[in-house]
């Protein structure tokens, strides 16, 4: 970007809508979200008003300059070095957001007010006379729906009329001046209680709040693996088959080298069955992983947009506390319930590395991912529903064991959640297509090109005999230790290239009860999936991803061997 562009700085409370104003002025595409920490990285944009060209730097949402916290930090450094400064606030709260205002003013910027969230004053029978309100500050405000897109393009045109307010205050007064300016230009009146408030009752409150948690995870859960298998069955295997295979089948036939010939398609053409670049490197990502991605994304958009994940998070928070992290984390760990690949990806909104590494872990050990969970239900149901809930209920228990003894031991503390929540919203249909196609593109980008270098690697360990010699000196080891069949070591191998095929493979052993619990846990545990592993390294740094591998790869051994004692006793 050019040196001599003016610089306009987005700022506001966290929730205000900063994201979703950013994305309406800029051409940049940036995820809007109902959870804090969206914005923790600095989003840049242009924004051209006839011939005038602007940058716009949207800062980490803040309740202050205390200087705190890495966002607040953040924020108040970008905003001295901006030109002009457009304060967002959420209208529903003016009060509170009116306090980051009286000290934005204290900058001696040029600046505009943003009243965003305009629509739902309405609904709560909020009336505010923004007109009074430039009159008091000397600057332009101005009332917007971001969602709608309305005041957006009065936003852009009045860009030119941002001032410095000449309003002053003593800091001692500051909250004074506040109730003298919402005395001034708001006025509530009394509303019925609407059916939207009705619902954040049964939602936010404890009481009823986490049964009804229960049931609209459980019923998302639903949707994304019926979603996801049947785009897998229907549409995306299909294509691969009809449209691709020929393609690979043009290659077996051809007469170039074998060892190009193994390191493109595999030693077998069928893409499950060995490790080509081309079969195995795109078909895990495009036709077994995609689906479930998006289906997640598509369910989570839906929660996030609604206001729903907030709560959600408000209503985890004691008990995460107590592990070490707060209700952010409920985030990431939701999505790796669905896939580890968008979970490990969603750990950059949490702050410490201390929290990044315990919510790692649950995201790891919790819970299967969702094509894992497909296949225990799919195949545990043979062994009747109490050995299916045994194993969902052994891995929550042994991840929130973990967690609670990793707090322990690492250093720190983790903060206290402060978090707006917004009120219930219907989503609109095109911002939630735009946040779907946003979230697959950082994943084709971002996760695909890890996957298909992983698989290329593991690829090379199979051509050289590596994989099967590893296979056969550990197979007796491993019966040893956790009484399952030394021919599993094989499926153990495979399941870091794709565990829900491992834990299919498990069909032929003709288990028992007992080794089918043991089986299923210590392949959900020992290893991720190489798309998760290389995706985890790029978040936390090899030597932080190792560690952590290292760890829940010794405690497997361990929870296996103890499992095959205990239930021999």
């Amino acid at each position: 970007m050019d040196d001599y562009l003016k610089k306009i700085i987005l700022t506001g409370n966290p929730n205000s809508g900063k994201s979703a104003i950013f994305s309406r002025l800029t051409s940049v595409d940036v995820i809007s979200s109902n959870y804090p920490g969206t914005t923790i990285e600095l989003m840049k944009g242009n924004l051209k008003v006839r011939n005038d060209k602007y940058i716009i730097i949207d800062t980490p949402g803040i309740y202050s300059f205390s200087s705190s916290s890495k966002a607040e930090e953040i924020a108040n450094k970008t905003m001295d070095e901006g030109d002009i400064i457009i304060n967002i606030l959420d209208s529903t709260n003016l009060e509170r957001n009116l306090n980051l205002t009286l000290q934005v003013i204290k900058k001696r910027k040029p600046m505009i007010l943003v009243l965003n969230i305009w629509d739902e004053t309405k609904h709560k029978g909020i009336v505010i006379d923004y007109k009074k309100l430039e009159e008091i500050l000397n600057i332009p405000v101005i009332p917007t729906c971001a969602i709608t897109g309305q005041g957006i393009k009065e936003l852009v045109e009045r860009v030119k009329e941002a001032r410095i307010s000449n309003f002053d205050y003593k800091e001692n007064e500051k909250w004074e001046k506040i109730g003298e300016i919402i005395n001034q230009v708001q006025k509530i009146y009394p509303k019925h209680h609407l059916f939207s408030e009705i619902i954040n009752e049964l939602t936010f409150n404890h009481f009823t709040g986490l049964p009804v948690a229960f049931f609209i995870l459980l019923f998302s859960f639903i949707i994304i693996r019926f979603t996801g298998e049947g785009l897998i069955n229907y549409v995306l295997d299909p294509i691969f088959n009809k449209f691709y295979m020929p393609f690979l089948i043009k290659i077996n036939n051809s007469d170039i080298p074998l060892l190009i010939k193994h390191i493109l398609i595999g030693k077998n053409i069928e893409p499950m069955e060995s490790f080509g670049v081309l079969s195995t490197g795109l078909y895990i990502p495009f036709v077994v992983v995609l689906p479930y991605i998006i289906s997640f994304y598509i369910v989570l958009s839906f929660l996030e947009d609604s206001g729903y994940l907030p709560r959600l998070s408000v209503l985890l928070d004691n008990f995460l506390h107590k592990l070490g992290i707060h209700g952010y984390s409920s985030i990431p760990i939701l999505l790796g319930i669905g896939c580890k690949v968008p979970g490990f990806l969603s750990i950059r909104i949490l702050e410490s590395e201390r929290e990044k590494i315990i919510t790692a872990l649950l995201i790891l050990i919790s819970a299967p991912c969702m094509p894992q969970t497909a296949m225990i239900i799919t195949l545990g149901m043979h062994y009747g529903l109490k050995v299916v809930l045994m194993i969902f209920f052994l891995l929550l228990l042994i991840s929130i064991i973990t967690a609670y003894f990793l707090n322990k031991l690492l250093k720190g503390e983790s903060q206290e959640l402060f978090i707006e929540i917004p009120p219930y919203r219907i989503p609109d249909i095109n911002i939630l297509a735009k946040k779907l196609w946003m979230r697959l593109r950082n994943f084709i980008f971002e996760a695909i090109p890890l996957i298909i270098f992983g698989i290329f690697l593991i690829n090379i360990m199979d051509i050289t005999g590596l994989l099967n010699y590893l296979s056969k000196t550990f197979g007796k080891f491993f019966t040893v230790i956790t009484g399952l069949p030394e021919e599993m070591a094989s499926v153990m191998l495979l399941g870091f290239l794709r565990k829900d095929v491992s834990i299919s493979m498990l069909a032929p052993f003709n288990l028992t009860a007992k080794q089918f619990i043991i089986a299923s846990i210590f392949l959900v545990m020992y290893l991720p999936c190489v798309a998760s592993f290389f995706t985890l390294n790029r978040e936390l740094g090899i030597k932080s991803t190792t560690k952590l591998f290292s760890l829940i790869f010794i405690l497997s051994l361990i929870v296996a061997m103890l499992l095959n004692f205990l239930i021999k006793l």
